[in-house]
């Protein structure tokens, strides 16, 4: 087994996915002629390409809430394809985020349609591949505490099993997370989970102290900042705080010089600080990275070792919104299967720890 297929083979979870940032290209050209988009075959493709310094992953987001997503059978098909291509990397277990505020106010789905519609491919992604997947719906922090809110109180509303909590993306410049305090609050009075984007774009630590502090968040999405303040990485350390992490996110791309890049990612500094990582997708289709990608740049750009890989993924299984019963069922059969490939890998290739 050489080191490529021990990385798809690996039992995965994914905690960090944005369901538009999965559109495979054909899906969205499909989309786009169906809905008489006014997009020609160059601005599809911008959209897909990435660059040395990628920007504009957030453009895609809001042209298909805006042109292509037009019934909740859109919506199915979406997450039922993501699931489906996470499935071929082995990936067991996904929460992927939603965001509805987009959905409802700018597509015209309404909130129990759209939510019945990601359900039911969830159900069909089990039955026909085998791989769990649940639904975050996702705060818009460009949008209004008002409509932050009013998504909270539709998710109550419309409470299912397989929509275990909320989180909150899109841009953290000038929209800090003490701005939603209410729709968290609303969130925890009704059994809801929470995790939150914090520290991202570069900005300060002090947002990942507030989203664990004010808004209480069980777990947190990037937090690369927190590198900036090691007394306060050691609490979020102390504290066991999950930390899904993103070896393609486009901010360190951008500001970090080629060859420095992987030396001066804070992912590169957050282990050695106590902190518990797990690596994931963030946007797949657009970062052009799969699970296995994601996982290898662990291993090639940041330095990791082998064992590490072990580590992340009992973190990722730490964070996820399951049962104790099924994390300790799963935990079982994970560890057994990664040693077991690492056996073969180790007996052909020679890998170190």
């Amino acid at each position: 087994m050489n080191l490529e297929a021990f990385l798809q083979a690996l039992p995965k979870a994914e905690l960090h996915c944005h369901l538009l940032g999965t559109v495979r290209r054909a899906t969205f050209e499909d989309l786009a002629r169906r809905a008489s988009a006014p997009l020609g075959e160059q601005e599809i493709a911008a959209f897909y390409t990435r660059g040395e310094k990628p920007v504009g992953v957030l453009r895609v987001l809001r042209a298909l809430d805006a042109w292509l997503l037009r019934t909740p059978d859109d919506l199915h098909r979406i997450a039922y394809e993501y699931l489906q291509d996470a499935a071929a990397h082995n990936v067991r277990y996904a929460e992927f985020f939603w965001n509805p505020t987009g959905t409802v106010q700018v597509s015209g789905i309404a909130y129990g349609a759209a939510q019945a519609a990601l359900v039911r491919a969830i159900e069909d992604a089990q039955a026909d591949l085998g791989i769990v997947g649940r639904l975050i719906p996702a705060i818009d922090r460009e949008a209004s505490p008002r409509d932050a809110l009013e998504m909270v109180e539709w998710m109550i509303a419309h409470r299912h099993p397989y929509v275990p909590g909320i989180g909150i993306d899109y841009r953290e410049v000038d929209r800090p997370p003490e701005l939603f305090v209410d729709a968290y609050a609303a969130a925890r009075k009704a059994g809801l989970r929470t995790t939150a984007h914090a520290g991202e774009f570069g900005m300060p630590w002090n947002n990942v102290e507030t989203a664990l502090e004010l808004l209480k968040v069980d777990r947190i999405d990037h937090g690369y900042t927190v590198v900036d303040n090691p007394q306060f990485a050691q609490r979020c350390a102390d504290r066991g705080i999950i930390f899904t992490v993103v070896p393609t996110n486009s901010y360190y791309l951008r500001m970090l010089a080629p060859q420095r890049w992987a030396l001066d990612h804070p992912i590169r500094r957050m282990p050695g600080l106590g902190l518990k990582i797990h690596p994931n997708t963030d946007d797949p289709a657009l970062h052009h990275v799969t699970p296995t990608g994601a996982w290898f740049m662990m291993l090639r750009d940041f330095g990791f070792t082998i064992d590490d890989l072990r580590g992340f993924m009992l973190n990722g299984l730490e964070g996820a919104w399951i049962d104790v019963g099924t994390a300790r069922e799963w935990t079982a059969q994970w560890c057994s299967t990664f040693d077991a490939l690492r056996g073969q890998l180790k007996l052909t290739e020679g890998a170190s720890a």
